[in-house]
């Protein structure tokens, strides 16, 4: 009674999936799914790229934008 992470249940498990896949469509479905989750590690990583690269982008222009307020800041006391 040890819920599914008796070896006796993943035993009957695969014995289904070999029934309903067939011996040979086995390695061509873990081989797809390798794909596909390599597939989505490279996006996830791509995304934390452009948002880190998005990020670098918006604090340079707020620096250029507080340097623009200051000028004209320093501008408006002269005057």
């Amino acid at each position: 009674m040890g819920g599914w992470s008796s070896p006796s249940h993943w035993l009957i498990i695969l014995l289904i999936v070999v029934l309903l896949f067939g011996a040979k469509k086995i390695p061509e479905l873990a081989k797809g799914l390798g794909k596909g989750i390599k597939t989505f590690k490279d996006e996830m990583n791509s995304d934390d790229e452009t948002a880190k690269n998005t990020q670098k982008i918006e604090e340079k222009q707020n620096k250029e934008n507080n340097a623009n307020i200051d000028a004209n800041i320093d501008e408006t006391k002269k005057a």
